[in-house]
C-alpha cells in the first residue's frame, strides 16, 4: 500500500469496488459468520469443536478486512485522469508494445491498492510499479519510453485512453 501524503490513491471504480466489499463483509459475510458461531456453541464442548474453531477464523478474518478496508477509506484520495487529458494519468487504459519482442499489451493504471495484474479482461497495474512508472505523466506521441526495471525494457505508447 503506498501512501503519498498519508493518502493511500485509489481511481473511482476502485474505491467503489472496495466499498462494496465492505458492504458484502458487514451486511452477509458477518452476519453468515455469527450465525455459524451460534450453531457451534450449541454444539457443546467447544475445546474440540471444529465447527467452531474454523467461525471464529473465519470471524478473524472478517473483522481484519473489515479494518483494513476502513483504514483505506479513511486515508484514500480519489484521482482519476481527466476526460480530455493528453498525459498518461491513474484510470487510463494502456495499449504499448514492447520494442525488442514487438507484443502488444493492454493495461489499465490503477492506485497500489487496486492492482491486480492478472485481472481479466485488462490487467490492472499499479502506477508504483516500473511500468506504471514509466507510463506516468507520458503522452502517447512519446516516441520510445524506458521502463527502469530489474532488466530494464523500452515500449511504444500506442494509446491511452480515460475510464471516464
Amino acid at each position: 500500500m503506498v501512501i503519498e501524503d498519508n493518502k493511500i490513491t485509489l481511481t473511482q471504480e476502485g474505491y467503489n469496488k472496495l466499498e462494496e466489499e465492505y458492504r458484502h463483509l458487514i451486511d452477509v459475510d458477518r452476519p453468515e459468520v455469527i450465525e455459524q458461531l451460534k450453531a457451534a456453541r450449541a454444539q457443546g464442548d467447544l475445546s474440540e469443536n471444529a465447527d467452531y474453531d474454523a467461525a471464529r477464523n473465519r470471524q478473524a478474518q472478517i473483522e481484519a478486512r473489515i479494518n483494513e478496508i476502513e483504514h483505506i477509506k479513511s486515508h484514500c484520495k480519489i484521482v482519476d485522469a481527466p476526460k480530455n487529458g493528453k498525459r498518461i494519468f491513474l484510470g487510463n487504459t494502456v495499449t504499448y508494445k514492447e520494442v525488442k519482442s514487438g507484443e502488444e499489451y493492454t493495461i489499465k493504471l490503477v492506485g497500489s491498492v487496486e492492482a491486480d495484474p492478472f485481472a481479466e479482461p485488462i490487467p490492472l497495474v499499479s502506477n508504483e510499479s516500473a511500468l506504471g512508472k514509466a507510463l506516468m505523466d507520458k503522452v502517447p506521441s512519446d516516441l520510445e519510453v524506458r521502463v527502469e526495471s530489474p532488466e530494464p525494457y523500452d515500449i511504444i505508447i500506442l494509446k491511452a485512453v480515460s475510464s471516464r
